[in-house]
Formats: C-alpha cells, structure tokens, sequence
C-alpha cells in the first residue's frame, strides 16, 4: 500500500523544514505521496503542493485580522481537501494559527496528526500546550527546553534538534563566503537583513538602512550586503533602497552573507538562530504593528524575557535586542558599533555560540521522520 502524507508549511523556514523532512521520509518510504500546502523548496524536493505557503504569511494580531475571512475560507477548502485525499498522516509545519485548526478537525475525523515543530509555548502562555495535545498526536520540538513543558500537560513531545545546526558547519568558511560572493577579504562588512516578509521589510528596512548610513561614518570601507528572500522582497527593498552605493542587494544568500559578515544586523525570528549558527556577532532589531503591541503588552501575553534565539536558549543577554520604541537608527548604530570596535567581545561570544550549536545538532529530519514514520501503518 503507497503511503500517503499530507504536510502544510506555512513561510520561508516552514517550507525547508518540509522539504527536509520529505527527502527523510522518503528514504524510509521511497514510494510515498506527499501532498498539501508548501513553499519552492517543498516543491523541489516531490510535494504536490495545492497552494503556495505565502498563502499563510501573515504576521501580528493586527495583520490576522485583516486577512480573517481569506485565511478561514482556504482552511476549509483544504482540510476537506485532505480528508478526500485520506492521508495516512498529516503534518503541520509551523503557521500554528491555521495548522492548529486543521490539525484538530483531522484527528476527531481519525487522521493521525504531527506538528512541527512546537510553537513558542516557552514564550506565548505555556497553557496552549494542552490546546496543542488536543490537535496533534505527536508534537517535534527544536529546542530542548520545550518537551519539559508539554510534559506537564501529558503530551507525546520529542526534542529533534535544528536542521539549520545540522546544516551549518561548527566553523563556517568565512574566507570562502566572501571568496563566493566576490566580497574583499578584508573588508569590514554588515549583514542587513530586515525580515523576509513584506510588512516587515517596510517596517524595518528605513531604519536599518539609516543605522548602517550612520555605521559608515565610523567604520571607513564599510560594505552593506542585504539579501532578498524572493523576487518580491527584492522589488520591495529596491523600492526603499533606491540604488544606494552603500547597499549590495543579493538574491538569496542570507546564510553566505552572514557568514562573510563581520557584523549581522537583524529582525527577531530564524535569521537571529541562523546568525548564531554562523557564529555572527549580531544586533537584533524588531518592531511589530503598533496595535499588535499594544495588544501584546496590555494582555501580558509575551512572558519570556527574551526574544531572540540565541538569548532565549543562552538564558541571558548575549547579543542585544532593540524591540520597538528602542529600534531606533542611533541605538541600532551604537549597538553595531561595540561589535566592530570590540573584537575581544566578538571573541568571547564565539565559544557561547558554538556551545550552543553543539546542543541543537540532533539529526533533526532524521528524528523528526523517525517520529512520523511510528504513527504510520505498518
């Protein structure tokens, strides 16, 4: 009997860990349909994708709300999509809005369900992960300190570790980035990368860009690079750009930028772990909606004292965060600037960063298909 496996991936790092987790599906059940909701990389690696992921890309209370009536139609349409299609399991892939949702109306009709991975139930009241055990018969985790909580609350949860600590070496070429990239190997040069969603982008971007102008100042021979995520972002930092001589915009390479960088400068999010993985010394800058904040601040939801990775699994402030009214062009330039002017505190941070590197490299999409592969029939 082929096995057949639904998967819906919800943004840029969903589809990758899709793909991932297809390619080690697929050495266990080579003949394996694979079907749903994913990105170019899903694609590639064999899933019939129905939509693309940037159907679910959508950040903050305030943006959910706009696109409501469009997000709860097309998760109708697909969760009876699935069902018709009678999949042995389904996985969500992050998006746990509407994954969530899909999972938990799958299960009660008899699909067996995975998330992954965890959503950030350390940082978002630790009580949805009994709301989770409901959807998911087996949650994936990536980062250590989250199977603990869901075992206060009885669900089936395992650590996989990080496919991106997986992926990334323990000690980047650096020479060989900027080698790649055509970069001077001397130069000193500043990783801009302002988030891989539209909203974000013109959130960020003018402020950062207007930190790296003031960085320039100070730091003779600076050199920009900023890559896009897509065509789209492309268009929309070109836009905000406008073909200024200190930016580089590339196609892609974030993780080869950073590697060449001297210093990454940030929005909060995957990119923050990833810099960390290229053992990057970083600033993190981050600005949401202002009536998300609002919202956020007034409700308490946000409860972890931090909200970059790296800090997070650290458990202190190893990079610094400059979060909303603090993102401002002159503290995110004084906080770049200590990067540059100290290489003693680059140095320390090295041995931190690795330390933590080794404990997310797991063979995750191996773990991860491991732990799909138990739910399917024999």
């Amino acid at each position: 009997m082929t096995v057949r496996i639904a998967l819906c991936a919800g943004e840029t790092s969903g589809d990758q860990l899709g793909a991932d987790l297809v390619a080690a599906l697929r050495e266990r059940f080579p003949d394996a349909q694979f079907a749903g909701i994913g990105g170019e990389a899903m694609r590639a690696a064999g899933v019939d994708t129905w939509w693309d992921a940037s159907e679910l890309a959508v950040m903050g209370l305030a943006e959910v709300l706009a696109h409501l009536p469009r997000l709860l139609r097309l998760r109708q349409t697909f969760r009876q999509r699935v069902l018709a299609w009678q999949p042995d399991v389904f996985i969500g892939i992050d998006a746990p809005d509407f994954n969530l949702g899909v999972e938990r109306w799958l299960k009660r009709r008899g699909v067996r369900t995975v998330h992954d991975v965890s959503p950030s139930v350390w940082a978002w009241r630790e009580h949805r992960a009994a709301k989770i055990g409901a959807s998911a018969d087996r949650v994936l985790c990536l980062f250590p300190m989250e199977p603990p909580i869901y075992a206060r609350h009885g669900i089936d949860a395992a650590f996989i570790g990080h496919p991106l600590a997986d992926a990334i070496p323990l000690q980047p070429d650096r020479a060989g980035a900027r080698a790649a990239l055509g970069e001077p190997a001397d130069a000193p040069i500043l990783a801009l990368l302002p988030g891989s969603r539209l909203g974000e982008i013109r959130r960020m971007l003018p402020d950062f860009a207007a930190a790296a102008r003031l960085l320039a100042h100070d730091v003779p021979g600076l050199r920009v690079l900023v890559p896009a995520a897509n065509a789209h972002c492309r268009a929309a930092i070109d836009a905000l750009l406008r073909d200024a001589p200190l930016f580089r915009v590339i196609d892609g390479q974030a993780q080869r930028s950073m590697i060449a960088s001297d210093v990454v400068l940030l929005a909060s999010g995957t990119a923050a772990l990833e810099a960390m993985l290229c053992k990057r010394p970083m600033v993190v800058g981050h600005r949401i909606a202002p009536l998300t904040y609002r919202i956020v601040k007034w409700l308490g939801l946000l409860k972890s004292r931090f909200v970059s990775l790296p800090n997070v699994l650290a458990g202190e402030a190893l990079i610094p965060e400059l979060l909303q009214d603090d993102c401002t062009p002159g503290r995110l330039h004084a906080a770049l600037l200590h990067w540059f002017r100290d290489p003693g505190a680059v140095a320390a941070l090295q041995p931190r960063f690795l330390a933590l590197h080794e404990t997310l490299r797991r063979d995750a999409s191996r773990r991860a298909a491991d732990a799909v592969a138990e739910l399917l029939p024999r």
